[in-house]
């Protein structure tokens, strides 16, 4: 244990298997051996980080919405009301179908900032792509988690039975929507960098054709 430095583990709303912990840092002597990277640097190694944070929430949250919608999708074959399985209600296709949409919006958004990467595109140049694509994920999982919830019920609120599922995800939302930049803090670093673009760019009205 490094002297002046004090952790302890802090409870969460979504589980207690997270290593959320709080830390305490107090007169803490840090030998120049265990420097990362360059001295007065470390804000911009975080920024560049939160690029990465955001995409591997967005990754991990689409899973998320997936398994709010199979699950969904199967309880809507087997449970019935008035004589027929609720699958063949209306409302309840159009809640399946909406799901659907929105996560398979959200997959290929996930491959193209996927590809990108891949591709040598530098974190500097992701900044707002990482960031739309983190207020698309967790939209995307915030609307699932709800409509998987409407479609089973009573069952979505009790930790066991068919809807336990259900329940646990619907306690992650939050945990997956405020790490790595809230969904405000995002939508305006993307503005911000499209104005800024657009600011940059070459006046083409004076262009000569």
């Amino acid at each position: 244990k490094t002297p002046g430095v004090n952790i302890r583990k802090m409870p969460t709303q979504f589980d207690t298997v997270h290593g959320t912990t709080f830390i305490e840092i107090e007169d803490a002597l840090v030998p120049t051996k265990n420097l990362i990277g360059k001295e007065g640097a470390g804000f911009k190694y975080l920024l560049l980080n939160f690029n990465h944070e955001r995409f591997v929430i967005s990754a991990s949250t689409c899973r998320y919405s997936r398994i709010c919608y199979s699950e969904s999708l199967k309880y809507s074959m087997r449970r019935k009301t008035f004589g027929k399985p609720i699958a063949e209600h209306q409302m309840v296709r159009f809640k399946l179908a909406e799901m659907l949409r929105l996560i398979e919006a959200l997959h290929d958004n996930n491959e193209r900032v996927a590809f990108q990467y891949k591709s040598g595109v530098p974190d500097s140049a992701l900044g707002a792509q990482c960031a739309m694509l983190k207020v698309m994920c967790s939209k995307t999982f915030e609307y699932c988690a709800r409509e998987a919830s409407q479609i089973y019920g009573g069952s979505s609120v009790v930790r066991e039975g068919p809807g336990r599922i259900v329940e646990r995800l619907y306690r992650e939302v939050r945990a997956q929507a405020i790490p790595g930049g809230s969904e405000e803090i995002l939508m305006d670093l993307a503005a911000r960098q499209a104005l800024a673009g657009a600011r940059n760019a070459p006046d083409l009205s004076r262009a000569k054709l």
